[in-house]
């Protein structure tokens, strides 16, 4: 009945005094303080989705791998220090390989992808790319160059026929037969060394050239996957923050725990989640062992027998 009520409220939108029918809530948070210890769980994910969509969401020091099927089901997650081919691999290898996978090209998640799931296609967030364009050649270039190459990321949008893409990377070839030029230009800088004069146009240029390359921008084209990763980071991300933003004041265990009680309830009842879920052992403390035998005479200072080193005004410290 507590594990219960503490789900409830963590997940929740009410109040520890509003659950507590007291004030400040003192004594609920006495109650319910062995289950932040209880870890819930999906169990093993058995089922082949045709598209999974992964993305990662900082909490705290943390950050959270997300995976979501084309049908809105979250399938696993995985806590990491950052984005990393060992964290996204730790991630794949709790589910079944899909047809294809969306991402929005994380740090070593195409190393994991190649490991885990050679078969599986991949899917370039549309919207991450052209944020990512825009970055680099901000929404107002002040060159030709800039200006065009920022306006075919933003043609992506418009882009649902084979034909249409065809026609989409002909004039990505015009672009670079116009412009190619620019991004091998150096200038001599300040600090006596040559750099590239166009800087974020060559970035952006080598962005987009890569993703092409790497064929992961119109695979929504043959396999009808979702082309954006926005059911993830508009649904499920969202919705976490605005969990912690409820929550606001926990620490990042409390925060940690919350949101994995937020995804597993997102995909099981109540009740099934409760008996899924498992207490985790509490994590050892150092605390200083004590002499075998202490002498009965020291020069010591012992706060037992109200002698301490003095600090402060009294103490003229």
């Amino acid at each position: 009945e507590q594990l219960r009520k503490f789900v409830t409220w963590v997940t929740g939108k009410h109040t520890q005094a509003e659950l507590d029918g007291t004030a400040t809530g003192r004594s609920f948070r006495r109650q319910i303080a062995w289950c932040w210890d209880v870890q819930p769980s999906l169990g093993p994910c058995e089922t082949i989705h045709h598209a999974v969509l992964v993305d990662g969401i900082w909490v705290g020091t943390w950050c959270l791998l997300i995976a979501l099927s084309d049908t809105g089901r979250v399938l696993a997650w995985q806590w990491c220090g950052g984005e990393s081919v060992a964290a996204w691999t730790a991630l794949f290898e709790r589910i079944p390989a899909p047809g294809v996978l969306v991402s929005d090209g994380g740090t070593g998640l195409p190393t994991a992808l190649h490991t885990c799931w050679p078969e599986t296609k991949h899917q370039r967030c549309l919207f991450h790319l052209q944020m990512n364009i825009t970055r680099h050649l901000t929404r107002t270039p002040r060159t030709e160059a800039g200006r065009a190459l920022r306006g075919l990321a933003m043609q992506l949008s418009g882009i649902w026929s084979i034909e249409d893409a065809i026609v989409w990377q002909q004039r990505l070839d015009q672009w670079w037969q116009a412009f190619g030029h620019l991004t091998r230009e150096r200038t001599l800088l300040r600090n006596g060394h040559f750099g590239f004069t166009h800087d974020r146009l060559r970035k952006a240029w080598f962005l987009i050239r890569t993703v092409v390359a790497r064929q992961t921008v119109f695979t929504y084209l043959l396999y009808g996957n979702p082309r954006t990763t926005s059911p993830l980071e508009g649904g499920i991300n969202s919705q976490i923050r605005d969990l912690l933003r409820r929550h606001r004041g926990m620490s990042e265990e409390h925060r940690r725990r919350a949101v994995e009680w937020f995804l597993t309830l997102h995909e099981l009842p109540l009740e099934q989640a409760l008996a899924l879920a498992k207490t985790t052992p509490p994590s050892p403390t150092n605390k200083a062992t004590p002499p075998e035998h202490a002498s009965p005479y020291d020069t010591g200072l012992s706060d037992e027998e109200g002698l301490w080193t003095r600090k402060g005004w009294a103490g003229r410290s």
